[in-house]
């Protein structure tokens, strides 16, 4: 996994991140984007101070199940390093955790017949925000869709993309690049 992206703030700044990546910012308006199959992205931020920041992470390992309760194995190492990365940046340049909100987006079951690793990356994510007393307020998991998530960290506006899968091929929205593509269904859903 990558660490954290710095870039200066300009006018308008699109951000792609991809799996294993996360990027944190308080410009007014600096989108961060990424691309969703089975993958989480959290998106957090403290209004009261207009900073925030996303992640992308996906929990390998078929054991990921059972350790959604206890949280020590190999798999729950990348979903715990991810969050805690992004909530201990937001915290070093001033958010307060009690102000801490989020959204979650993704962990679509992008496969049937195999485990449900999309599920499991979900349950994860609330679990772990839970724990921590961070509030979710919105976003969209699940489901048997890729996405495209767009996140303006200082506001915490999120917008929604579904994917549709072509070619028969059931990972195409995780590997796409973030770039504009036919994949993108006419309609969008946009969260406050």
């Amino acid at each position: 996994m990558s660490g954290l992206q710095f870039f200066p703030p300009e006018k308008g700044r699109r951000v792609y991140i991809v799996q294993g990546e996360q990027y944190i910012d308080d410009h007014p308006e600096t989108m961060i984007t990424t691309v969703l199959g089975s993958c989480i992205a959290a998106c957090l931020w403290d209004p009261s101070i207009g900073l925030g920041g996303m992640n992308h992470f996906l929990l390998p390992g078929e054991d990921a199940g059972a350790e959604l309760l206890y949280p020590v194995g190999n798999s729950m190492r990348y979903g715990v390093y991810a969050m805690e990365l992004l909530v201990n940046c937001l915290l070093q340049r001033g958010a307060q955790r009690k102000n801490l909100r989020a959204k979650l987006f993704g962990g679509a079951r992008m496969m049937s017949g195999l485990t449900n690793i999309g599920d499991l990356n979900a349950s994860f994510a609330e679990h772990f925000l839970r724990t921590e007393g961070i509030m979710v307020i919105g976003g969209s998991v699940r489901g048997d869709r890729g996405r495209r998530i767009q996140f303006w960290p200082a506001s915490g506006r999120a917008r929604q993309v579904m994917l549709r899968v072509e070619n028969n091929s059931p990972f195409a929205a995780e590997r796409d690049t973030p770039l504009p593509s036919p994949l993108v269904s006419p309609g969008t859903v946009e969260l406050f």
